[in-house]
C-alpha cells in the first residue's frame, strides 16, 4: 500500500521531468531577455545544460542501485530533482525572486515524490540539491549585477 496517492505522487515526481521543467526556465528566459536581462537568461541556460553533465557521470560512477530495484543502477544522484530545482529556481530568479519560495516548494513536492514513490532514496534527493546550488549562483550573480549595472546607468548625472 502506498503512503500516498500513486497518481499524486507520480504527479509530483513528474515535476522534475525535462518536459515539465525545461519550458518553464524557457518561458522565464524569454521574458528575462525581452526585459533586457540577456545575460541573466544566458546563465541561466547554461546552469540547465551543465545539470546532465553534473550528474549523468556521477550516475554512473556510483552505480547505485534504487529502493524498488536493486537490479538497476543509477539512481544516485536524483536527475529529475536537479532538473527542477534548477529550472524552478533559475525561472524565479529571472522573474521575480518573490517567486522563490514557488520554486523551492516545487523543488520539495518533486523530491518528496521520487522519494514516496520508490524512485529515489532521500540521499539521492539531497545530494541532487548539494550539487546543485553552485550552479544557480550564476544566475543570482546575474541577476544581481545586472540589476546594479541598471541602477547606475539609470543614475541622472549631477552637475
Amino acid at each position: 500500500m502506498d503512503t500516498v496517492p500513486r497518481g499524486l505522487g507520480e504527479a509530483a515526481s513528474d515535476l522534475g521531468n525535462m518536459t515539465v521543467a525545461l519550458p518553464v526556465l524557457g518561458c522565464a528566459m524569454a521574458y528575462a531577455a525581452w526585459r533586457g536581462r540577456r545575460a541573466a537568461a544566458l546563465y541561466a541556460g547554461l546552469a540547465m545544460a551543465l545539470v546532465p553533465l553534473l550528474v549523468v557521470p556521477l550516475k554512473i560512477w556510483t552505480a547505485r542501485p534504487g529502493p524498488l530495484e536493486p537490479w538497476a543502477a543509477g539512481y544516485f544522484p536524483s536527475g529529475h530533482t536537479a532538473t527542477a530545482m534548477v529550472a524552478y529556481c533559475g525561472a524565479a530568479f529571472l522573474v521575480s525572486r518573490r517567486l522563490l519560495p514557488v520554486a523551492v516548494l516545487l523543488t520539495a513536492v518533486t523530491a518528496a515524490g521520487l522519494v514516496l514513490r520508490g524512485f529515489h532514496w532521500p540521499l539521492d534527493v539531497l545530494a541532487s540539491v548539494a550539487l546543485c546550488l553552485p550552479l544557480l549562483r550564476w544566475p543570482v550573480c546575474a541577476a544581481r549585477y545586472g540589476r546594479a549595472a541598471r541602477i547606475r546607468t539609470e543614475e541622472p548625472e549631477h552637475p
